[in-house]
């Protein structure tokens, strides 16, 4: 029947960048997922004792960590939550485009031109304006992107040490 001799691609599971917690057990400061599909790092979380229509509840505000905007959510303690794996890897700057794309550069060499600079919020178009301003001084700058749920973003520059 088979000769052993299959090769697999990698698969993605889908929900593989994402695992459960129990909602009660959510504190400020970590990374969830509100709004069905964005991941958000909870900036307040309040706790409702048990009423007379049931369980617990906990309500978490999450500021979005990819366009900063503000998610709220209501749920029973004992619900789960899932909580986003986010992933940050340096890069190397190289160049940057007309268009604000950037070409970089990981640990083993291989390049990537996919990005562009952020521009969502006012915090993102200050980090790409010193991005700019360093990159056109000659500095060598290292950019940490922040990835999650397939999300991908710059989200920190230093200098290149």
């Amino acid at each position: 029947m088979s000769s052993g001799d299959e090769k697999f691609e990698k698969v993605d599971a889908g929900s593989s960048n994402t695992h459960p917690i129990s909602f009660g057990d959510v504190k400020k400061g970590y990374y969830v997922v509100l709004n069905k599909d964005r991941p958000c790092k909870v900036v307040d979380q309040k706790h409702f004792k048990v009423g007379k229509h049931g369980s617990a509840k906990v309500n978490l505000i999450g500021i979005d960590i990819f366009n900063g905007k503000k998610y709220e959510q209501l749920s029973p303690a004992s619900h789960t939550i899932q909580v986003p794996e986010i992933k940050r890897t340096p890069y190397t700057l190289i160049d940057i485009d007309n268009d604000g794309y950037i070409t970089l550069m990981d640990k083993q060499g291989s390049s990537r031109q996919d990005l562009k600079l952020p521009d969502e919020t006012e915090d993102d178009k200050k980090l790409s304006e010193r991005i700019k301003a360093a990159h056109n001084e000659g500095k060598e700058i290292i950019l940490t992107i922040f990835e999650a749920m397939g999300i991908e973003k710059v989200m920190e520059m230093s200098d290149k040490k």
